[in-house]
């Protein structure tokens, strides 16, 4: 089974944060998307998670990080640009 990595990330605007990532070259796998979460492809193996809070809290055991006052996570992604 190929290794996969999955980035799961608690978005407050689904849309404007798929937009996002769209704008980046990402794509959306919706196989794995609906009106709570969309997949974005960076690679093969690679995928980042776009969730509303909603959805995002049934899968967290804690609460979810106010990043206008604390540091939730640090990701670092190449691209070509």
């Amino acid at each position: 089974m190929a290794k996969q990595i999955f980035i799961n990330l608690a978005v407050k605007d689904l849309q404007k944060s798929m937009d996002f990532y769209t704008t980046l070259g990402f794509t959306n796998n919706s196989q794995f998307s609906d009106e709570a979460g969309k997949c974005m492809v960076w690679s093969d193996n690679i995928f980042v998670m776009l969730l509303t809070h909603e959805k995002f809290e049934k899968f967290a055991t804690k609460p979810i990080a106010d990043t206008k006052s604390a540091l939730a996570a640090l990701f670092s992604l190449s691209l070509d640009s």
